[in-house]
């Protein structure tokens, strides 16, 4: 009986701090799930983050981690970081040497350093999602004992050894595949007016601070557009914007939990240039305004969006614009069907759909060597 019980499968996750590293982590372990029926998750974030609410909704166990970032700025917070770093580093030694995983998935985000850290150094498996053009310090650091890499761009290998990277493209959530059946449903959901336009706002998970003021600031410009408007503010400004979700056309979201909706609604979506908003964005088909987000390293948010814009598939608008540009942009494309069209079928030329599935072939790979499976297994 002992020796049936060391044959399931273990798998440990860890993503978080935004929607960007939390989905895509969500989205390989339901993969790894429909493959492995009796397998055991666990995912492990960051205490105070929120992966710890969004991954037990989904179905899933987490634990959560003292760790948090380093502030680019000199802040007092950083003067706490290295008792995080030790504490984090000891439970996650723990928690590895309790569940004993065979093998470790980790999508970015700070409480995948510690985690996948301890166990590469406990010679588990370890394999890092990359979603960006340009990597986040965390991932540089673990892919040196990471045993594959898979990536969305091309050119990584500025940043990881070569021979463990593979393109596959972001994991995204599966209801997004087939939005175009969904279109009445998701109007009716959402009580919009059927052939009315409909402008989907989304500003990350936490929300995007410029972005929520330039809808506030056009809210009588797409008044005069006859536009209706799903606005997500996010988490950070819902009680600043939420007023605004008592006027007619506009509903105004701390937070969407039904995405597919929210895109099927949509005839024009306004959105940061996160990796994972892109990857989405991409699948969805629908026309984009990208409004890059400047606060990220080395602008990877502007690269990302560049490199739809340069396939004649979205609109870049950066924020020093917004005041000049946008209304002009906006009303262009909202009076070119043609455009639309024309933006939709690009953009989503560029979608990889077969990301979620080609990262779990990967996690196949470096289990066969470990004794859950007979020799052999393809």
């Amino acid at each position: 009986m002992g020796n049936r019980k060391s044959k399931i499968l273990k798998i440990i996750l860890s993503g978080g701090g935004t929607g960007g590293h939390i989905y895509p982590a969500i989205a390989i372990a339901n993969e790894l799930k429909s493959r492995f029926p009796d397998a055991e998750f666990l995912f492990v974030g960051a205490k105070d983050r929120m992966e710890m609410e969004k991954v037990p909704q989904a179905g899933f166990n987490i634990k959560g981690l003292w760790i948090s970032g380093i502030q680019r700025k000199l802040t007092l917070k950083n003067l706490s970081f290295p008792f995080k770093l030790i504490s984090s580093l000891w439970n996650a030694r723990k928690i590895i040497k309790s569940f004993k995983p065979n093998v470790a998935i980790g999508t970015g985000g700070f409480a995948s350093g510690p985690l996948l850290q301890v166990a590469a150094s406990n010679k588990i498996p370890t394999l890092i999602q990359e979603q960006n053009s340009y990597p986040g310090i965390t991932n540089k650091l673990l892919s040196k004992k990471a045993k594959k890499i898979c990536v969305a761009y091309d050119g990584l290998e500025r940043f990881f050894p070569e021979d463990k990277i593979v393109k596959t493209g972001n994991p995204v959530r599966q209801g997004l595949l087939d939005i175009e059946t969904k279109t009445v449903e998701a109007k009716n959901f959402f009580d919009l007016k059927h052939g009315k336009y409909t402008l989907l706002v989304i500003g990350g998970s936490l929300g995007a601070r410029r972005v929520n003021e330039l809808i506030e600031n056009e809210l009588d410009f797409f008044d005069t557009q006859n536009i209706q408007i799903i606005w997500q503010c996010g988490k950070l400004y819902y009680q600043q914007y939420k007023i605004y979700g008592n006027i007619k056309n506009v509903q105004v979201y701390e937070f969407l939990n039904n995405m597919d909706f929210a895109y099927a609604a949509a005839d024009i979506v306004i959105s940061r240039a996160g990796a994972s908003s892109v990857s989405e964005l991409c699948i969805v088909g629908k026309p984009v305004i990208f409004i890059p987000s400047p606060n990220v390293a080395e602008d990877h948010q502007t690269k990302n969006a560049m490199s739809i814009v340069n396939q004649d598939a979205a609109i870049i608008i950066k924020e020093e614009d917004l005041d000049a540009d946008f209304e002009n942009k906006f009303s262009q494309l909202v009076a070119s069907p043609e455009k639309q069209k024309e933006f939709g079928a690009n953009i989503k030329k560029l979608a990889l759909i077969n990301a979620t599935k080609d990262i779990a072939d990967e996690v196949e790979k470096l289990l066969i060597p470990s004794s859950v499976f007979p020799k052999g297994r393809n």
